[in-house]
């Protein structure tokens, strides 16, 4: 039986993976130290493992903290764990900048959520009430090899898979890839966009027009126009929304708006989400066999739901 150490158990994603790991084979110990998480984890009739105890012996580690504890938290606990262990991270952004304490005898996967698809086919509305994944609406994953072999990879997508289940497919990514998308392409660029629409539908309902009337007209819209991009429909936007398109860019956008995904500005960002840490060590040379020599847009591999 493999024993899992996930670290942060009680909050608010440990939570959601206490969950779904709960409920399978691999033998758990929950580390927890704050109060709330504690209770979190008491209301399911688990007990808390002192960290110690939990990590000494343990297969796997995974780090259900903050992105400005990992540094800390990893500095603390990598340090107690077997030879041979697994960890496994959920963001990008500590790893990419150097703020995961490495190990040259542990092996390291990077696994996130993608989240249930706004496109989902699911004709169950409860389950589509399911919108972070992880309960009962079906998602997709991605993971990255930080450091070690192929059958530690195996392992951590097949552990990631329960983590985040019900899972389709894993789509397997490196390091900076997976910074492109978060908090590159999700945060940076289309959640930005997603509050600016905010800000605009407030301008209109402060010009006058009813709240109701302003949020229905605008969400109805906002579906056909992200069924024309993701062609989900075989229709073009009109004419004269092309033609107002095309003046907003010149209103709303940078000509370099595109520098934004670049991985230059990706790793600032990595940078100011984890926060200023010292002292952790460095990444050992030539380890991370997914980060180095090779193409930042290559080939994916799909594992598909067996």
């Amino acid at each position: 039986m493999i024993s899992v150490a996930l670290v942060g158990a009680g909050g608010k994603m440990g939570c959601r993976i206490t969950d779904n790991l709960m409920k399978t084979g691999y033998a758990m110990r929950y580390v927890e130290t704050g109060q709330r998480g504690v209770a979190n984890l008491a209301a399911r009739g688990l007990s808390v493992t002192p960290a110690q105890d939990a990590l000494s012996d343990a297969d796997v580690m995974i780090m259900a903290v903050p992105d400005t504890l990992i540094g800390t938290v990893s500095g603390a606990s990598v340090p107690q764990l077997k030879s041979g262990a697994l960890v496994v991270v959920l963001d990008p952004a500590a790893p990419l900048v150097g703020k995961l304490c490495m190990r040259a005898d542990l092996s390291y996967v990077v696994t996130h959520p993608c989240h249930p698809s706004l496109f989902s086919d699911e004709p169950d509305p409860e389950i589509r009430k399911d919108v972070f994944g992880g309960i009962r609406a079906k998602q997709h994953i991605v993971c990255s090899l930080l450091q070690g072999s192929e059958q530690d990879y195996e392992r951590g997508a097949a552990l990631a898979r329960e983590m985040f289940a019900p899972v389709v497919n894993v789509y397997r990514v490196t390091l900076e890839q997976m910074a492109i998308l978060e908090p590159g392409l999700t945060e940076t660029v289309a959640a930005t966009l997603i509050a600016v629409i905010g800000e605009a539908l407030e301008e209109s309902i402060a010009a006058g027009v009813p709240r109701e009337a302003a949020t229905e007209f605008l969400l109805g819209h906002i579906h056909i126009a992200l069924n024309i991009v993701f062609k989900q429909i075989d229709s073009p936007f009109s004419d004269g929304c092309l033609k107002a398109m095309e003046r907003a860019r010149a209103i709303m956008l940078q000509p370099d708006w595109k520098r934004a995904l670049a991985l230059t500005n990706v790793r600032k960002e990595s940078e100011a989400i984890t926060g200023h840490e010292c002292g952790l060590r460095p990444q050992p040379s030539g380890q991370r066999s997914e980060i180095r020599g090779q193409r930042l847009f290559g080939k994916h591999d799909v594992l598909p739901d067996l």
